[in-house]
Protein backbone atom coordinates (compact mmCIF):
# COMPACT_ATOMS: atom_id res chain seq x y z
CA UNK A 1 0.00 0.00 0.00
CA UNK A 2 1.38 3.64 -0.54
CA UNK A 3 1.00 5.80 2.55
CA UNK A 4 -0.77 8.96 1.68
CA UNK A 5 0.26 12.16 2.98
CA UNK A 6 -3.24 14.00 2.33
CA UNK A 7 -6.51 12.72 2.07
CA UNK A 8 -9.11 14.30 0.16
CA UNK A 9 -12.00 15.04 1.66
CA UNK A 10 -15.71 16.51 0.73
CA UNK A 11 -18.04 18.56 2.24
CA UNK A 12 -22.07 18.06 1.69
CA UNK A 13 -24.94 20.28 3.11
CA UNK A 14 -28.16 19.23 2.81
CA UNK A 15 -30.64 22.08 3.16
CA UNK A 16 -33.69 23.37 0.90
CA UNK A 17 -33.40 27.04 2.16
CA UNK A 18 -29.23 27.07 1.96
CA UNK A 19 -29.59 25.78 -1.50
CA UNK A 20 -31.75 28.43 -2.34
CA UNK A 21 -29.46 31.43 -0.97
CA UNK A 22 -32.05 31.96 1.36
CA UNK A 23 -30.27 31.09 4.55
CA UNK A 24 -26.13 31.07 5.12
CA UNK A 25 -24.38 27.34 5.48
CA UNK A 26 -22.50 27.90 8.70
CA UNK A 27 -21.68 24.33 9.70
CA UNK A 28 -20.40 23.45 5.81
CA UNK A 29 -17.24 26.16 7.14
CA UNK A 30 -17.06 25.02 10.24
CA UNK A 31 -16.46 21.29 9.48
CA UNK A 32 -14.29 22.02 7.03
CA UNK A 33 -11.86 24.48 9.44
CA UNK A 34 -12.06 22.12 11.93
CA UNK A 35 -10.98 18.57 9.49
CA UNK A 36 -8.21 20.43 8.13
CA UNK A 37 -6.94 21.64 11.00
CA UNK A 38 -7.24 17.95 12.33
CA UNK A 39 -4.44 16.40 10.55
CA UNK A 40 -3.70 15.24 6.68
CA UNK A 41 -7.44 16.05 4.99
CA UNK A 42 -7.93 18.45 2.46
CA UNK A 43 -11.80 19.76 1.13
CA UNK A 44 -11.09 18.88 -2.18
CA UNK A 45 -15.32 19.21 -3.10
CA UNK A 46 -17.90 21.21 -1.16
CA UNK A 47 -21.35 21.32 -1.94
CA UNK A 48 -25.22 22.61 -0.93
CA UNK A 49 -27.87 20.68 -2.37
CA UNK A 50 -31.90 20.66 -1.28
CA UNK A 51 -33.04 17.82 0.74
CA UNK A 52 -33.67 15.73 -2.05
CA UNK A 53 -32.69 11.88 -1.90
CA UNK A 54 -31.73 12.05 -5.84
CA UNK A 55 -29.61 15.31 -5.51
CA UNK A 56 -27.77 13.90 -2.67
CA UNK A 57 -27.32 10.48 -3.87
CA UNK A 58 -26.10 11.89 -7.49
CA UNK A 59 -23.33 14.12 -5.21
CA UNK A 60 -22.28 11.24 -3.15
CA UNK A 61 -21.93 8.62 -5.34
CA UNK A 62 -20.00 10.83 -7.74
CA UNK A 63 -17.61 12.27 -5.08
CA UNK A 64 -17.18 8.46 -4.35
CA UNK A 65 -16.72 7.06 -7.87
CA UNK A 66 -15.80 9.95 -9.59
CA UNK A 67 -13.41 12.21 -7.56
CA UNK A 68 -12.07 9.42 -5.39
CA UNK A 69 -12.67 10.85 -2.53
CA UNK A 70 -11.32 9.67 0.97
CA UNK A 71 -13.75 10.96 3.48
CA UNK A 72 -16.94 13.10 2.90
CA UNK A 73 -18.82 14.73 6.08
CA UNK A 74 -22.16 15.17 5.15
CA UNK A 75 -24.25 17.84 7.22
CA UNK A 76 -28.10 18.18 7.69
CA UNK A 77 -31.22 16.11 6.73
CA UNK A 78 -30.27 13.58 10.28
CA UNK A 79 -33.31 14.74 12.36
CA UNK A 80 -37.20 14.00 12.24
CA UNK A 81 -38.17 16.45 10.30
CA UNK A 82 -40.38 15.23 7.31
CA UNK A 83 -37.73 16.85 4.69
CA UNK A 84 -34.06 14.61 6.69
CA UNK A 85 -33.87 12.53 4.46
CA UNK A 86 -29.65 11.75 4.86
CA UNK A 87 -29.88 8.45 6.72
CA UNK A 88 -32.31 6.83 4.41
CA UNK A 89 -30.22 8.00 1.42
CA UNK A 90 -26.82 6.82 2.81
CA UNK A 91 -27.59 4.09 3.96
CA UNK A 92 -28.21 2.22 0.81
CA UNK A 93 -25.05 2.80 -0.75
CA UNK A 94 -22.60 1.83 1.57
CA UNK A 95 -20.98 -1.68 1.33
CA UNK A 96 -19.84 -1.42 5.09
CA UNK A 97 -21.79 0.53 7.79
CA UNK A 98 -19.69 1.71 11.15
CA UNK A 99 -22.01 2.03 13.27
CA UNK A 100 -19.44 3.17 16.34
CA UNK A 101 -19.03 6.49 14.52
CA UNK A 102 -22.46 7.22 14.95
CA UNK A 103 -23.12 6.32 18.23
CA UNK A 104 -19.82 7.65 19.62
CA UNK A 105 -21.52 11.05 18.08
CA UNK A 106 -24.99 10.26 20.23
CA UNK A 107 -23.04 9.36 23.24
CA UNK A 108 -21.03 12.46 23.15
CA UNK A 109 -24.30 14.42 22.28
CA UNK A 110 -26.83 13.22 24.76
CA UNK A 111 -24.39 14.99 27.74
CA UNK A 112 -24.91 18.04 26.03
CA UNK A 113 -28.72 18.32 24.50
CA UNK A 114 -31.39 15.69 25.54
CA UNK A 115 -32.70 16.63 21.59
CA UNK A 116 -29.73 14.42 20.90
CA UNK A 117 -32.24 11.29 21.07
CA UNK A 118 -33.66 12.28 17.46
CA UNK A 119 -30.32 12.27 15.76
CA UNK A 120 -30.57 9.65 13.19
CA UNK A 121 -26.95 9.69 11.55
CA UNK A 122 -25.13 7.01 9.84
CA UNK A 123 -21.79 5.98 9.06
CA UNK A 124 -19.66 3.66 6.83
CA UNK A 125 -17.67 2.92 3.86
CA UNK A 126 -18.55 3.31 0.15
CA UNK A 127 -15.84 1.44 -2.13
CA UNK A 128 -12.85 3.31 -0.53
CA UNK A 129 -14.50 6.17 1.18
CA UNK A 130 -15.70 6.81 4.66
CA UNK A 131 -19.19 8.74 4.67
CA UNK A 132 -20.51 10.37 7.81
CA UNK A 133 -23.74 11.93 8.59
CA UNK A 134 -23.36 15.31 11.17
CA UNK A 135 -26.08 17.19 12.84
CA UNK A 136 -27.46 20.52 10.08
CA UNK A 137 -26.58 22.70 12.52
CA UNK A 138 -22.97 24.37 13.13
CA UNK A 139 -22.97 23.80 16.61
CA UNK A 140 -24.14 19.84 16.00
CA UNK A 141 -22.20 20.05 13.10
CA UNK A 142 -19.03 20.90 15.38
CA UNK A 143 -19.57 19.15 18.64
CA UNK A 144 -20.21 15.56 16.64
CA UNK A 145 -17.12 15.91 15.01
CA UNK A 146 -15.51 16.75 17.79
CA UNK A 147 -16.10 13.44 19.03
CA UNK A 148 -14.80 11.02 16.67
CA UNK A 149 -12.07 13.41 14.92
CA UNK A 150 -9.01 12.06 16.70
CA UNK A 151 -9.98 8.42 15.28
CA UNK A 152 -10.51 9.34 11.35
CA UNK A 153 -7.19 9.61 10.23
CA UNK A 154 -6.66 6.21 11.16
CA UNK A 155 -10.16 5.10 10.20
CA UNK A 156 -9.44 6.30 6.57
CA UNK A 157 -5.92 5.09 6.68
CA UNK A 158 -6.99 1.35 7.19
CA UNK A 159 -10.14 1.73 4.78
CA UNK A 160 -7.92 2.47 2.16
CA UNK A 161 -5.37 -0.46 2.99
CA UNK A 162 -3.23 0.61 5.82
CA UNK A 163 -1.52 -2.48 7.23
CA UNK A 164 -0.22 -0.56 10.85
CA UNK A 165 -1.96 -2.26 13.71
CA UNK A 166 -5.10 -0.28 15.30
CA UNK A 167 -3.65 -0.63 18.67
CA UNK A 168 -0.08 0.39 17.44
CA UNK A 169 0.93 3.90 18.65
Amino acid sequence: MVEKTIFKCGILTMSDKGSQGLREDTSGPQLKKQIEAAGPFEVREYSIVADNPEQIKATLLSWVDDKKLDLILTTGGTGVSPTDQAPETTLPLLDKEIPGISEAMRAASIKKTVNAILSRGVSGIRKSTLIINLPGSERGARENLDAVITGLEHAVYKINGGTKDCGAT
